[in-house]
């Protein structure tokens, strides 16, 4: 598993390298996320659904879809290029994506609305949305947070990647979302809290969401922005940055032997 997520990881640098494109920070951030999401609840389980908020981090959306062969390697190589569909935020014009995200705060809103109308039709699945932490500075979000208890949606799962960090600064310099854990618990979620790097802590905070009745449920992820490569870790810079060759062989070495 881990020779896989740091294969992913060098795809990715060498896409964004390649295309001079940006937000490697917040992609090594949650890949490990999307990854665990879509391999244990999405792949070959159709009636799940699953929507990438962040749409800023779609390359790691991309690259994981490519690997379970959703996204040939010739379309994937295009990334980021003219007439490619593979465009810098999420598109649902590429083949494994429902919903196309990039304004941050909406996800969670149309997540809530498939989970509510899988109620209304009786059908089996739940619905899996992955947000930013700076994304919860959005008023759109807990307007969402209000009508997903209100109707019940426990097949609604919301993920969190809290690296602490957005665009320009720290999210607490920004608006500071602390207490996160007692405000989506005083909307009246459930709310469960682990290591968004590590698969084994993941699979038990899923399993207990899964398993609660009657209120949606959120997993607060705390992650660390650039995850992978200590030169780009905890740096806001990489929030837009795209490597040089020099560091770009650097980024790669340490992807490599990071344990």
């Amino acid at each position: 598993m881990i020779k896989i997520l740091k294969n992913i990881r060098i795809k990715i640098l060498e896409l964004i390298f390649a295309s001079k494109a940006s937000h490697i920070g917040s992609i090594f951030s949650c890949v490990d996320i999307i990854y665990f999401t879509y391999e244990n609840y999405i792949y070959r389980r159709h009636y799940n659904k699953f929507i990438l908020s962040k749409g800023h981090a779609g390359l790691a959306y991309y690259v994981v879809l490519n690997h379970f062969k959703k996204i040939s390697n010739k379309v994937l190589n295009n990334y980021y290029k003219d007439g490619s569909p593979l465009i810098g935020h999420i598109s649902h014009k590429v083949n494994g994506i429902d919903v196309s995200t990039g304004s941050l705060g909406q996800g969670l809103s149309i997540a809530a609305g498939q989970a509510l109308q899988k109620k209304i039709d009786k059908k089996k699945g739940s619905i899996f949305c992955l947000m930013s932490d700076g994304e919860c500075q959005e008023g759109s979000n807990w307007e969402a947070a209000l009508f997903a208890n209100h109707y019940k949606l426990d097949n609604l799962i919301a993920i969190i990647d809290y690296n602490k960090l957005q665009s320009l600064t720290s999210v607490k310099q920004t608006i500071d979302i602390e207490p996160l854990g007692k405000k989506w618990k005083s909307f009246g979620w459930n709310v469960f809290q682990c290591n968004g790097h590590d698969l084994n802590l993941l699979k038990k905070q899923f399993k207990k969401a899964l398993r609660s009745k009657n209120s949606p449920s959120i997993i607060i992820c705390d992650t660390i922005k650039g995850r992978g490569s200590r030169m780009i870790e905890n740096k806001v810079l990489w929030h837009y940055r795209c490597p040089s060759i020099e560091e770009f062989k650097i980024i790669k070495s340490e992807i490599n032997s990071y344990k």
